[in-house]
């Protein structure tokens, strides 16, 4: 009996060969004809799927945003029942995004500094760090912050501090250190029950 194997639909196989190669190479170190002939699709059937690069950095993006939101949710979660953890607990995320192999620092801010303001990778970015910051404000607000709007930019900037200085420095020390702030961060704006 012959073993057949299904064959991965030709939307997907671009999508995944442009996410590994975004990552790696970043928006910009990507031309369209690379995508075409790791993902063995012609360049037609690219644009059916994809009618502009953009539109493909785009998909790479929305991609990255679920999965790293998922990250951070799982970390938060993983830290246990209380807001304050799940606050600190999130940067567990930011250290495994290091420990991976490959670390090549936050595809958002990779992307940010690729992009022109306005263009849809850029759009996609500044959404995706407006529903993080809204997220972590949720969090803050249900860890009894004070200024949970204040508290949340604090902590994301802090995160993406974390990932674009490991980027450059490739430093495994530096998510403690960050998670290490954050804690003072949470002690400060949201004061432990009595």
């Amino acid at each position: 009996m012959a073993v057949t194997t299904k064959r991965v639909p030709a939307r997907e196989r671009i999508l995944s060969t442009a996410c590994e190669l975004f990552a790696e190479h970043g928006l910009r170190g990507v031309g369209v004809d690379r995508i075409i002939a790791e993902s063995g699709v012609a360049k037609s059937t690219l644009y059916v799927h994809f009618p502009s690069k953009d539109e493909l950095a785009a998909a790479y993006l929305r991609r990255t945003d679920d999965s790293w939101r998922g990250r951070l949710r799982a970390a938060a979660l993983a830290a246990g029942d209380d807001p304050r953890e799940q606050l600190v607990g999130l940067f567990d995320a930011v250290d495994d995004a290091f420990r991976r192999h490959g670390f090549h620092g936050c595809p958002f801010i990779n992307a940010a500094a690729e992009s022109e303001p306005g263009s849809l990778p850029h759009t996609v970015t500044v959404e995706h760090k407006r529903a993080v910051r809204a997220w972590v404000r949720g969090l803050a607000e249900a860890a009894g912050a004070a200024d949970p709007d204040g508290l949340a930019r604090q902590l994301t900037l802090l995160v993406d501090g974390t990932l674009a200085a490991g980027k450059l420095e490739q430093d495994p020390e530096l998510p403690a250190a960050a998670a290490g702030a954050a804690r003072a961060l949470v002690e400060r704006f949201c004061p432990a029950p009595r």
